[in-house]
This record gives C-alpha cells, structure tokens and sequence, in this order.
C-alpha cells in the first residue's frame, strides 16, 4: 500500500503559489485576502460591496486556477506509464518534495554506487581493419552478376540474426550476391514478418556495401533458374568445405538455396572473416525505425529515474519444456512440464537421459525467480534498483514473478511503460516484441539473463564490443551447490557467490585470435576489438 506522511502540526498551513499568479493579483486583493478581520461582525452592505468589486473574482479565479494546476500535476505524477509499481513513483516523490533523504538510503548509498560500477574494459575499442588481401578480393566479389544465394532462416528473432550473419559470411566466403534473407513463418507463434519489418534494409546494404552484394530478389536472367537446395550443411563446416562442396553446383546453376543454417558454419574462421560477423553483427543488422525508435523511448523512461538493470528471464513453459528442467513453483506445475515432455519427447534439446536433479547441478536449467534474487542481492543490488524484464509469459504467470517483485518493487516490462497505443502497430508479432525487449536491455546499466540462448548471448557480445558495459554471467555450475545449501549464514553465502562471480561481470575475455573456436558475435576481443597491445593477423 502506498503511504503519504501528514504533518502533525495543524495550528498552521501554508501554501506557496508561483510569482505569476502572484503578481497577477493587486495588493489590495492580497491584504483582503490574508489579513484576519478586526472586526468579528460585519455589516451584510459591506459584504455585498466585496463581493462584487472585480479584483475578488480575479483574486478567486486564480486561486481556482492554481489549485487546477495542483491537482493536474499530482494526477500526471501517479499515472505514469509505470503501471507496475505506481507506489514506487509516489514514494520518490515524498522523499523529493519533503526534502528528507532517510538514513536508509544513506547506508544503501554505498552498496549502490558499487553495484553499478562498470567493468575495466582495458581500453578495447572496436577495430575492424580487414587487410588488403581481403580489400582486393571484394573489388572482383562485388563485380559478380553470375552467382546468387539464397537462405531461408528460422527460430524466433535472436536465432534467425545469427543465421543471416553466417549467411553474409557464406556469401562472402563463395564471392556470391546475398538476397535478402527469408524469415520462415515461426510455427510457435505464428509470425509471419518479413526482413524489413524487423531490420533496416537500407542501412543493412549501405554498411556492407563494400563486402558483400545484397540484392531484393533473383534478377531477371535467373527467375526461371530453379536453385540447387541443399539441407545436409553439417554443423561449424569450415570456409573450405564450403567451396568444395558449392562452388561448382553453384557456377552451373547460379542460384544456391540454403535452410538451417543455426550453427552450420565454424566458429573458427581467418580473422577477415570474423571480422566480417562482428560487422554484420552489431553494425549491420540494425532493427527497423520504428522499432528502434519505440525501444529508446522505453529505454529513456527507465533511465529517468537513474540506474536501471536489465533481466532476461527464461521462464516459459516451452523452455522448461525444452530443458528438460522444473519451474520450482509446485508440484502441479512439475507435472504439466513432466507431462508435455513425455508427450512429445522430440522438444527435449540435449542429454535426454540426465535426470532434472543432473541436468540442474550441471548449469543447464534456467534460474527461476528466487534463484535470481539470491543472486542479485549477493552481487550488491540495492532493494531501490530499477529493474527492466524482458521475455516471454512465465509459466505460472504473476506467481513466477512474486520472488522478483517482492524484493525489487521497482519491476516493469515494456506493457507496462509503454503509452496506451504504443505497442498497438506491433500486435502479436512475437520478432518485434523480442526486438523492442533487445533494444531496452542492451542500453541498460546493467543485463543479467537468468539462462544463455540465443538472445542472452547476443546481447552479451553487443554490450561488450559497445565498451564492456555490466553484464552478470551467472555461474550457475558452481553456485548451484550454495543455494542448496540453507545452513550457510547469508552473509557468508554473499561472499562465496560475489567470488565466483568477480571475473564474470563483463570484462574483456582475452583469447588467442588463431584457432580459438569461440564465437566472435558473444566474445568479440581480440578478433574485432583493439587496446594498441593487441595484434591482428588476416589469413
């Protein structure tokens, strides 16, 4: 419940009015109004007189006009698009409006400026500098009018921008033109949005407009061209298995057609190459305008009021689904989860013959609301942190959350901070809707995603080649066993989950830049990012 302080003291009241009003009523009106009768008994002739002089009802309107003014900005304050937690909203402003910070936030102060400090990024910037090999060879791709691939790409939003990245690499790596990619129909949630209803298109072929050609569609002498498909791509194929297999079928016929390809091209590649992913990455695939811009206005209201941290929540039913994991809400719950696995086993993902309690103690289950909390309040975050969520419905839906919103009432999602009618041009379109989420989190002061995916990974390397920002990375194998653990003292639990977490806070992850396999889209040092101490080699 919302609670307002009243003043005990009720010999006296003021009020304050702004010069305008003020000077906009004459002395005499003033004096009429303030000063105490010396009289207690006036006579009914001189209060008609009064009443009917013009500088009463200028006196009188403009107080009514004030007192509007009040009662406008006070209703303004308390519907803000912070539907979540209006209470929240009305406290801020006590605390502002009586002047009073209380000794609870001072102590908190401290525990605050800690939780968002960011991260020694070690001077790295991004530096994409491909070499003159690689700059020679584009003159005479980019010439090319003979060879043209086609992809088609599919999963939700996250997964499908990872899969038109490869898709330019590949383009590249067989000096074919690229069209533009086609977003096949999510059977899940059934959105059917094309390309450019999620990315700009423009922007898209401006930016590689000197790697890679991209055109809309077949040109006219290949229209009648049926494309060679091919669905057999094995996962992380090298660039030269690529040629060996396309590159004539792909000269013969002209037209290439490839699907699925999540994961189908190694995370291993010549550094131009992966220089080429971080650059279609985070600065080609920009999301839409009016996208973009919708997710910056929700990003300023978050950060009106200061810090914000950014939450990827997993707790969909699908995802339980897929994990092979338990929500941890009840045993009802459980058993919905138990009974869509065995109804349809193909969903499991990986390791379908570890038990739940296995696959929990290995770091493959999502974190659930508690689990969360306990990990943030052991990092430091204060009770009056700001806390954006991004994601789908939880299983269980509010009750999921109740953990969550207990202890950080400040919680809001974009429904929430959106205006009525803002979110209305999107629908239900599931890409957009996870676009808008992106948008809010990677600008955030701080992102933490309570399980890896698609998304999650995405933004982690988005915030680490824009300059290393906050991002928690819950070291769930290791921290498991703590929160198993309900005889260890709580002060002693913050110590050893704050330890294991120390280096996992978004810091540059140094590895070698020849054979290391990681992938440059979630660590993007030292392959796309420079400090003047690291060194690039081209192949």
């Amino acid at each position: 419940m919302c609670e307002m302080a009243l003043s005990k003291n009720k010999h006296r009241s003021y009020i304050s009015v702004p010069s305008q009003i003020i000077n906009s009523i004459s002395q005499s009106s003033l004096d009429s109004l303030l000063q105490t009768p010396k009289k207690k008994h006036s006579s009914f002739s001189k209060l008609r007189v009064f009443f009917k002089a013009p500088r009463f009802f200028i006196s009188l309107i403009s107080l009514l006009g004030f007192l509007w003014v009040l009662k406008m900005w006070f209703n303004l304050g308390l519907t803000m698009p912070f539907s979540h937690n209006p209470c929240s909203i009305s406290e801020d402003k006590s605390i502002i409006s009586s002047g009073i910070l209380s000794s609870e936030l001072k102590i908190e102060s401290g525990e605050v400026d800690e939780f968002w400090k960011q991260p020694d990024g070690m001077g790295f910037m991004p530096c994409l500098d491909f070499s003159g090999k690689y700059r020679k060879e584009s003159l005479e791709i980019l010439k090319d009018r003979t060879k043209y691939l086609m992809v088609v790409v599919a999963g939700g939003m996250n997964q499908q921008r990872n899969q038109i990245v490869d898709a330019v690499v590949i383009a590249r790596i067989l000096g074919a033109s690229l069209v533009v990619p086609i977003l096949q129909v999510n059977v899940i949630w059934g959105d059917e949005s094309e390309f450019a209803d999620i990315f700009d298109l423009d922007h898209f072929k401006n930016v590689l407009a000197n790697d890679v050609r991209i055109v809309s569609s077949l040109p006219s002498t290949h229209l009648m061209t049926r494309p060679v498909e091919e669905k057999r791509t094995p996962l992380h194929a090298s660039p030269q298995w690529i040629r060996s297999r396309y590159l004539r079928r792909l000269r013969r016929d002209g037209v290439l057609l490839l699907r699925g390809l999540d994961a189908r091209l190694s995370n291993d590649l010549p550094s131009d190459l992966q220089k080429l992913r971080c650059k279609v990455a985070f600065d080609a695939l920009r999301f839409a305008p009016r996208i973009q811009e919708l997710g910056n206005k929700l990003t300023e209201r978050m950060r009106s009021k200061g810090h914000y941290l950014a939450l990827h929540l997993r707790m969909e039913k699908d995802v339980w689904v897929r994990t092979g994991c338990h929500p941890g809400l009840s045993h009802d719950y459980d058993e919905v989860i138990n009974n869509e696995r065995k109804a349809r086993p193909e969903l499991l993902t990986s390791r379908s013959n570890m038990s739940y309690h296995d696959r929990k103690l290995a770091g493959l289950c999502p974190l659930n609301a508690l689990e969360v909390v306990m990990l943030l309040k052991a990092l430091g975050a204060p009770k009056s942190a700001r806390i954006y969520w991004a994601g789908g419905v939880p299983l269980g839906g509010k009750e999921a959350l109740t953990p969550l919103m207990r202890e950080f009432p400040r919680f809001f999602n974009k429904e929430g901070l959106a205006f009525p009618g803002e979110l209305e041009p999107f629908g239900k379109k599931a890409s957009l809707l996870a676009a808008i989420d992106y948008i809010v989190s990677e600008q955030s002061d701080v992102f933490m995603a309570s399980h890896g995916g698609n998304m999650g990974h995405a933004i982690q390397g988005h915030r680490a080649y824009g300059g290393h920002k906050k991002t928690i990375i819950p070291n769930k194998r290791q921290m498991l066993p703590y929160f198993m653990n309900s005889s260890l003292p709580e002060e002693e639990f913050n110590k050893m989950i704050y330890e294991l977490h120390r280096d996992s806070l978004g810091q540059p992850k140094l590895g070698s830049s020849k054979g290391g396999g990681r992938d440059v889209t979630k660590y993007p040092v030292p392959e796309c990012m420079c400090n003047g101490t690291t060194k690039h080699s081209s192949v």
